[in-house]
């Protein structure tokens, strides 16, 4: 009776083991989740590294050292940032000042605009009427304002900080790049040296071409709405071009209707021609981007599917935020590339169904 209820031997171990498992798992998730942010900063340095290597590598094998390199190249890249943003300040300050005091005149042009179209009669006093706040609400968010100043300088504090560590983890990741690859090649046979080294090499191909695609494109962008804008005489032409430059380069194909609300918006204000004449301007540029100037640029940098791009874009966004989209396509275009490579594919049967020859491409084939 008694050696029926005895546990076996093992049982007190595998309790033991278990336990340990659950434990070991449990703070590792809380780890993980307290370092979300310096695994979020680590993966932006990495994915900076990899568009950055190239251009040091370039003045590495022009003599210079790599730490200087490296350095030289992060200065540009940093001092591009600050002196783009130095010169938005004051761009945005004059713009919000005008906004100001265009503000009446637009909204008078607006009320004149819906009482033609729709037969209304709103007069400007009931809509300032609607839209006034009172002295008690302005008292109060003037306190919250004073009571978050402290919360304000600790976010800034930690924004720097922020920028500061993703800034010495490229640095690192750059110029000791040879030697953290061998340390992590030495824990690795032969073989998979090889397929390691080849997919980091794809890595910052794939990466450094993504980088100068969407420098290219948001350039092409930025000017050509810029000299349509000018011509409308839209207000703030330059900043509005800008925005769309920028922005449409973050969402494939939809990205540039997006970006486009807000100067479609201002142009509306000023005469609704303007606003269609702007419009139909957005979507022709749209599809030259797409069907000429995208397939052409990117030909030999990064080659999605606008589906797969756009599915990646979401998916980004959704784990990442901001970050997350901007370094969901060329992770999407790494993974594509590394599954054509590695990936084993079998000849597909005649059926009708797959009747379109499929578009011919060129892999190079690692070898293991």
């Amino acid at each position: 009776m008694n050696s029926k209820n005895t546990l076996p031997s093992w049982a007190p171990r595998l309790i033991v083991t278990v336990l340990f498992a659950v434990f070991i798992t449990i703070a590792a998730s809380y780890v993980l989740l307290q370092l979300t942010d310096l695994l979020s900063w680590i993966l932006v340095s990495l994915f900076l590294s990899f568009a950055l290597e190239p251009l040091v590598t370039q003045l590495v094998h022009r003599g210079w050292s790599r730490n200087l390199a490296t350095g030289f190249v992060l200065f540009v890249f940093s001092g591009l940032v600050i002196l783009l943003v130095a010169t938005m300040i004051p761009l945005v300050v004059q713009q919000i000042t005008e906004v100001v005091k265009q503000s009446p005149a637009w909204l008078t042009s607006l009320i004149s605009y819906i009482n033609n179209a729709a037969g209304t009669t709103i007069s400007q006093a009931d809509v300032l009427e609607k839209l006034a706040i009172s002295d008690q609400a302005l008292a109060r968010y003037a306190s919250s304002i004073a009571d978050n100043i402290v919360g304000f300088g600790r976010q800034l504090f930690y924004t720097l900080l922020q920028i500061l560590a993703i800034i010495l983890f490229t640095f690192y990741f750059v110029s000791d790049g040879p030697y953290l690859r061998r340390v992590i090649c030495s824990f690795l046979s032969p073989k998979h040296q090889k397929i390691v080294l080849s997919t980091w090499e794809l890595a910052i191909d794939k990466t450094g071409g993504y980088m100068v695609s969407r420098l290219i494109l948001g350039a092409i962008s930025t000017i050509a709405h810029y000299i349509i804008l000018v011509i409308l005489g839209v207000p703030f032409a330059l900043p509005l071009a800008i925005w769309i430059g920028v922005v449409s380069q973050f969402l494939p194909i939809i990205g540039t209707y997006i970006a486009a609300a807000l100067p479609l918006v201002v142009a509306l204000l000023q005469s609704p021609s303007d606003a269609a004449l702007l419009a139909v301007f957005i979507i022709a540029y749209q599809q030259v981007e797409n069907y000429i100037l995208g397939p052409k640029i990117a030909a030999h940098t990064m080659e999605l599917h606008p589906a797969v791009a756009f599915a990646a874009v979401i998916a980004g966004a959704s784990i990442g935020g901001i970050v997350g989209a901007f370094i969901a396509l060329p992770v999407a275009a790494m993974l594509q590339e590394i599954a054509y490579v590695y990936v084993s594919r079998n000849e597909v049967i005649e059926s009708k169904l797959t009747q379109a020859a499929p578009r011919k491409r060129k892999r190079k084939v690692a070898k293991t």
